[in-house]
């Protein structure tokens, strides 16, 4: 330490100008090592953080401040050489004050900065900002001082002060870890709060404003009443967003994918990615749709994604703008996966090559917990982007509601931020020139910290919630204010002609100018590079125009299946296995030899080694992914000695040979919609990667409902986005109760349409082999739906000889195994039910009875192969069985398809649960009757109840 500074700085001392800074490093060297810290200030921290539970660093700076401002307030206790020298006392007085006050800027700032455009609720002021809260008077203004970049008067200093934190840009970042703290500081202090920009720079500003603006009343007038989500109020946005890219591109960023909701979106489109305005005024006139296939249903102009490749200082970037539904938020962790596939596509381990931006809005950024599921995932290992760049379009209004008292409990929308431990930029959207620096500021943080960051863009909304919303009906006072507001874009155009970098009338020049440019529809971005098909953006042209039905080839020879069983039971020397897991490699070293049939969990993972070794990518997420919720999979391994915790896993998928694919199987945090959104977002940007998510029980997917709904069945329809997303689903009925039986398979086919996804249940674990490689190896690009077992993993009856990986296929329909032609009784089911049918026909009378058909293939709907199947049993009576009850299941949704496909004289009934408001019975007595009675309405032989086994739930989370 040094002793200078510990002389001066001693526990529970007022803080000098010197020890501010100091007792910042003290305690963060605290936070991260006690014992690092000598003893009189590691107990005085210890006491400190007794009385503030879990304390943040910045309130270490608050405490400090507290401290100060006591001591300072008291009357000098003057002795010796002091008590002659009031004036020396008075100079460190004012002295110790700077410090505090630099303290205090940097930490309160923010809430007194003239942030807001608008007037109707002025800024906070802040005590700890002046003086007089530290006890002195005018007359010690006069006093020189000096504090880090901060010198002259101490009344100069506070001037000093306010440019830098409370001009139009309020700085949260005191939160932050002493490093990224100290670059903020240094680049606020060294600019007092503001860029400095050349006239071209300025210029250019303005050029986007211009635009901003006049497309905007370009539409208005042209399209009068139409919606149109008008940017006026946030014009600056454009500028921002010009800046980022540009110095993006500076800064060495190849590709950026922008996610954002209505409010702007047009003007994005026409300003920054230059979509031509005769595309868009064709859309806005009903002239245009995406296809004139009639399996595309198109989307309103305002959720429409686009893509160019813009010119940069740095060279071209690829701007890749999404589609997003009306759902306002959930589009961020879609953009967050597509980037991270971008990412691992260019191998930039670094993520600093591909950008996400987010646009929120203020009510939506604090109202919907999406928001805060994708800020958790910000910093972990299997979804981190290198953070985003995330700005609030805050309008202060949100829909209707623009009283903070019913907006939210915090003091800012963007106070989510702080779970991420992002800085926050709160600026004023009449300052172009602020914004712009804002948006500097957050990019070089992102590039530098590998985190996430916001702009809290401050504006107005000119309108309603959309054009023909009248916002006065609610909010009279500020669409008073609003009304009187000449917008952004003639302030701007003052302060350049006062400036001389706009001659006089040059301004009104610039209107006439843009107008002239939209009239004549070509795109108004001087950037865009117009290659045909861009070498940035990845080609999906192999994927389309292809059908479910193609053929491909799915069976991996003997020996290949033996090279990677080998593998995939081999552990590094010294690795500590667990004595459960052992057991497991062991079985499947036999497996994999041919020596005992092969069982789901290796099946699985079979057929993820044989696609690695094909070359392609397999990404697997999901809660207990690793293990498996029913420890069935076991792709990850502990090592039971290790004492390293950094060390201890070992994934020998990810082993195989030097030339395989890139493996990743994650256990994601407890989420379910944001962590299915950022799998749909890679898998949109990854046609090379078989993407999985799993649920922990397939109907927590309900989570993830909006996912499912708006962009997982409805993606390609909408906007002709492909995605091979497939979703791990366990379902089974097996005494478990409502929630851990059913993954609402009805809700799925209801969902199928065109050819828009597949439904499958496989019943066996050669069948999940041949589904997974067809997923990849076909051209066929569509979301799989797969009912995944429970008990049935375990079930020897599921299991599958070798034979079946070297010489099969994946089976839509699978016939009657006993070859019971002629048959009067023909029972179609799914999945675990099967099983059951078949070993309740074994112990029954009526064996020869009855033929067992397997529907595998829900949808598409194989009709051929059924027909195929239904023709052995000329005028049999055929039932569709099922565990769920009638109104859920499949029984709603494919009964047309199952008459169509009943031959002559078959007749069609339904055997399964009664219609229930529930998924399934709570208690397992009941639950065995039910199932029992099941079983006896599909065989038409009374089942005994005592032969239904229950499966107690046992490993996976309620």
């Amino acid at each position: 330490m040094d002793e200078s500074l510990h002389s001066t700085v001693t526990a529970g001392a007022e803080v000098s100008h010197d020890s501010a800074g100091f007792v910042e490093m003290l305690y963060e060297a605290y936070l991260q090592d006690p014992a690092s810290v000598e003893g009189d200030w590691r107990d005085y921290f210890d006491g400190l953080r007794g009385g503030i539970q879990e304390t943040p660093r910045g309130a270490v700076q608050q405490h400090f401040l507290e401290l100060g401002r006591h001591r300072l307030s008291q009357p000098a206790q003057a002795t010796g050489s002091q008590a002659g020298n009031s004036e020396t006392h008075a100079g460190a007085a004012a002295q110790q004050v700077a410090s505090a006050l630099v303290s205090a800027y940097r930490v309160y700032g923010h809430i007194s900065a003239h942030k807001n455009p608008l007037t109707i609720r002025p800024a906070a002021q802040v005590p700890e900002l002046t003086p007089e809260y530290y006890g002195l008077t005018e007359a010690n203004l006069s006093e020189t001082v000096h504090e880090g970049p901060f010198q002259g008067s101490l009344k100069d200093v506070i001037g000093q002060l306010e440019a830098s934190y409370c001009g139009s840009i309020g700085f949260e970042f005191s939160y932050l870890p002493a490093p990224e703290r100290e670059w903020f500081q240094e680049r606020i202090e060294g600019s007092r709060g503001r860029g400095q920009y050349s006239e071209a720079q300025r210029r250019r500003i303005m050029g986007k404003l211009n635009a901003a603006e006049g497309l905007e009343r370009y539409l208005g007038q042209r399209y009068v009443g139409q919606k149109r989500f008008s940017l006026e109020g946030g014009e600056s946005f454009i500028p921002l967003m010009d800046r980022i890219i540009q110095l993006g591109g500076e800064l060495g960023i190849k590709e950026s994918v922008i996610g954002m909701a209505h409010r702007g979106r047009l003007n994005v489109l026409v300003n920054l990615f230059g979509k031509k305005p005769s595309e868009l005024f064709a859309e806005f006139e009903g002239k245009k749709r995406l296809s004139e296939d009639p399996d595309v249903a198109g989307d309103v102009k305002y959720h429409m994604g686009f893509s160019s490749d813009v010119q940069t200082p740095g060279g071209p970037m690829h701007l890749a703008l999404a589609y997003n539904p009306s759902h306002l938020e959930i589009v961020s962790p879609v953009v967050h996966g597509s980037v991270r596939a971008r990412q691992d596509r260019r191998n930039d381990t670094e993520r600093k090559q591909v950008l996400p931006i987010t646009i929120h809005g203020d009510a939506a950024v604090s109202g919907q917990g999406v928001v805060m599921e994708t800020l958790n995932l910000s910093r972990l290992r299997g979804f981190s982007t290198g953070g985003a760049v995330r700005i609030v379009i805050n309008n202060q209004i949100g829909f209707t509601i623009s009283d903070p008292r019913d907006t939210r409990s915090s003091r800012y929308c963007t106070d989510v931020a702080k779970i991420a431990n992002a800085p926050v930029m709160h600026v004023n959207g009449d300052d172009p020139e602020a914004v712009v620096f804002a948006g500097e500021l957050a990019l070089r943080y992102r590039q530098e910290f590998g985190k996430d960051v916001f702009i809290d863009l401050i504006c107005f909304r000119r309108h309603g919630h959309n054009e023909s919303d009248d916002p006065t009906m609610t909010q009279p006072i500020m669409y008073r204010e609003i009304k009187a507001h000449p917008g952004t874009r003639a302030y701007y155009a003052q302060s350049l002609e006062a400036a001389g970098v706009l001659k006089p009338g040059e301004a009104d020049a610039l209107i006439d100018s843009f107008r002239d440019r939209l009239d004549a529809g070509e795109s108004v971005v001087e950037e865009i590079r117009n290659d045909e098909q861009s070498l940035l953006a990845l080609d999906w042209r192999k994927y389309l125009d292809t059908h479910w039905s193609e053929e491909s080839r799915t069976a991996v020879p003997a020996e290949e299946l033996l090279k990677l069983s080998e593998k995939l039971t081999e552990v590094p020397e010294g690795f500590g296995v667990h004595r459960a897991i052992d057991k497991v490699l062991k079985a499947r070293r036999d497996m994999g030899e041919g020596n005992a049939p092969v069982d789901w969990g290796m099946g699985e993972t079979l057929a993820y080694a044989t696609l690695l070794q094909d070359g392609y990518n397999v990404r697997l997420d999901g809660q207990d992914a690793g293990r498996g919720t029913f420890v069935h999979r076991h792709a990850v391994l502990h090592d039971q000695s290790a004492v390293d915790p950094s060390s201890e896993e070992y994934m020998p998928l990810a082993h195989l040979s030097a030339a395989q694919g890139h493996i990743e199987v994650i256990d994601s945090t407890l989420s379910e919609e944001a962590v299915m959104a950022f799998e749909y977002g890679y898998a949109t940007s990854a046609p090379d990667s078989l993407v999985i998510w799993e649920a922990q029980f397939g109907d927590f997917a309900n989570g993830a409902q909006s996912v499912i709904d708006q962009f997982v069945s409805a993606g390609e329809s909408k906007w002709q986005r492909l995605s091979g997303l497939t979703l791990l689903l366990p379902h089974g009925y097996e005494g478990q109760g409502p929630e851990h039986s059913s993954a609402r398979l009805e809700r799925y086919l209801q969902l199928c349409a065109q050819k828009n996804m597949q439904v499958v249940v496989p019943s066996s674990a050669s069948q999940i082999f041949h589904l997974l490689r067809r997923q990849m190896i076909r051209p066929y690009r569509k979301p799989l739906i797969v009912m995944t077992p429970k008990s049935l993993l375990r079930n020897k009856a599921a299991m599958s000889p070798l034979s079946e990986f070297t010489d099969g296929r994946f089976q839509e329909v699978i016939g009657d195994s006993g070859g019971n032609v002629g048959a009067k009784r023909v029972v179609i089911s799914s999945g675990k039910l099967h099983w059951e049918l078949e070993a309740a026909r074994e112990k029954g009378s009526m064996q020869a009875e009855v033929a067992l058909i397997r529907l595998e293939q829900l949808y598409p709907f194989p009709a051929e192969h059924l027909e195929t199947e239904l023709r052995k049993y000329p005028g049999a009576q055929v039932l569709w069985a099922q565990e769920e009850p009638r109104n859920q299941g499949a029984w709603l949704m494919m009964q047309d398809s199952l008459r169509d496909a009943l031959q002559p004289g078959q007749t069609l009934t339904y055997a399964g649960r009664p219609a229930s408001a529930s998924t399934a019975a709570g208690y397992a007595q009941v639950h065995a009757r039910e199932q029992a009675a099941v079983i006896t309405a599909a065989l038409g032989e009374k089942v005994p109840v005592q032969t239904i086994p229950v499966q107690q739930e046992a490993t996976a989370q309620s």
